[in-house]
């Protein structure tokens, strides 16, 4: 598991990005929130995930809010 801030959240599109703890910028959809509603993610909310390769770059799954 990866740890992380969350960056931004563009509401209207359905997707984010993550600030991992190791520097990199990492995609989220809302379809990868677990436990959490897309409409409660706050900028700087900490959060843990996996990380997956993509086309695009790396993309986060299992997007868990934690304290």
């Amino acid at each position: 598991m990866h740890t992380g801030k969350i960056k931004k959240v563009v509401r209207d599109k359905g997707f984010g990005f993550i600030n991992a703890t190791d520097g990199r910028e990492v995609f989220f959809h809302m379809q990868s929130l677990i436990g959490i509603p897309f409409s409660d993610l706050k900028e700087d909310q900490s959060v843990e995930f996996e990380v997956e390769k993509s086309p695009k770059g790396p993309r986060a799954l299992n997007v868990r809010a934690i304290a």
